[in-house]
């Protein structure tokens, strides 16, 4: 194909391979228990004790809670029952459910800001989106042009007018999804514009990992191959920056807030960075935060301009406060493995590893990074808002 990655830490990204292994089996059995230990569990006897509930009787969140406050059990924290009983009425118990049967592997899957349509890419040139208010009833039947290996990363734009899809190429296609056609067969039944972001010197081996719309919806950012994030002015039809962001693959690039100005980015290098388009040196990190110790697959921002949320090959998600990052690069004790993320399984002396200079808020573990660039998001809002309110309510009650 004349196009060839560079090797990072966790390998190289989408060619495909696949290896059964035996360490995946014991994986999954190691989780499926643990789930299910946590959807049994009860708190402790001392907890009930001190809220006067009896064997039988639900203890609400609030009650946990309170009791937590008030130092009922003496430690200054919940106990490790106490934790699991709370956490069983947030855990999955129905499901999962197959939407779709398709020829290919899905790569991406995405939900709309508003919950309302779920997108999905694979690897056979085909994206579907589906209507979760109707049953998840196919809403457009996508047949992509020109893809390169797969569909690499899909976005909608804010008004979920049109999508934007990338491939391992210099082009990003859009596609109005709202015209009322279902079938759209590119530039036969529906003309799929191009958008061309690579340079005369970039040729056939720019690959684009990573594509976002602006919350506007006039710009796309994406992140490549070429280590650098290119932003791309929809109205002049023109990339208007090129920043050359880090040392490795950017795998993750997106916008901070409603603005347009701070963006967040992912790469290979195992590093998440901050940029400022109003900074005085155009292509200069404001930031950097430093705690992967591989490389980063996804990121997405809660859109408050603070927290971000990022997917590694390490197998963790990180939740960040850009209030924490700092200007420098700390020096982190290089890994004492190797492996290869798209056919191996996570070595186990490796899943507990903790960077020395980790800035992150919070890490949670006990999914698995394999075979591709798997994402991350937090929860579409109104859902979030929706449960709230159905809690609040049987609390009241």
């Amino acid at each position: 194909m004349g196009w060839k990655r560079k090797t990072h830490h966790g390998g190289s990204c989408h060619q495909q391979q696949s290896c059964p292994s035996h360490g995946n089996e014991l994986s999954a059995i190691d989780e499926e228990v643990s789930h299910l230990t946590r959807l049994k569990s009860e708190p402790c006897e001392r907890t009930r004790a001190s809220l006067h509930a009896g064997k039988k009787r639900h203890i609400s969140t609030f009650k946990l809670l309170s009791g937590r406050e008030s130092n009922c059990l003496g430690i200054g924290r919940f106990s490790s029952a106490d934790c699991s009983y709370a956490l069983r009425k947030h855990l999955p118990v129905k499901g999962p459910w197959c939407v779709d049967d398709m020829d290919s592997e899905a790569y991406i899957s995405q939900f709309s800001a508003d919950g309302s349509l779920l997108i999905g890419g694979f690897r056979g040139s085909h994206i579907r989106i589906y209507n979760a208010e109707k049953k998840w009833t196919i809403h457009k039947d996508i047949t992509c042009k020109k893809l390169r290996w797969t569909v690499s990363d899909i976005a909608l734009s804010p008004d979920q007018r049109y999508l934007a899809y990338s491939s391992l190429s210099p082009i990003v296609h859009m596609v109005d999804i709202q015209n009322g056609m279902r079938e759209s067969h590119a530039n036969i039944t529906q003309v799929h514009e191009g958008l061309e972001f690579s340079n005369d010197d970039d040729g056939f081996s720019f690959a684009i990992f990573s594509v976002k719309f602006s919350k506007d919806g006039r710009e796309l950012v994406v992140g490549n191959n070429n280590e650098s994030i290119c932003i791309y002015d929809i109205g002049s039809n023109k990339v208007t920056e090129r920043i050359h962001a880090h040392s490795a693959d950017v795998n993750a690039v997106t916008f901070a807030d409603e603005g347009s100005d701070v963006l967040y980015s992912g790469s290979d290098d195992s590093l998440c960075k901050v940029w400022d388009r109003r900074c005085n040196k155009r292509g200069k990190r404001v930031g950097v935060l430093t705690g992967h110790l591989d490389g980063i697959t996804f990121i997405d921002s809660r859109g408050d301009g603070h927290y971000f949320i990022s997917n590694c090959k390490d197998q963790t998600i990180k939740l960040w406060d850009i209030r924490k990052m700092s200007s420098t690069v700390k020096d982190c004790t290089p890994k004492a493995y190797e492996w290869d993320y798209r056919w191996m399984t996570y070595p186990s002396e490796a899943r507990y590893f903790k960077h020395p200079y980790d800035q992150s808020l919070s890490t949670f573990r006990g999914h698995s990074v394999l075979r591709t660039l798997i994402r991350c998001y937090f929860s579409p809002i109104h859902r979030l808002l929706e449960k709230l309110l159905k809690n609040s309510d049987g609390m009241d009650q």
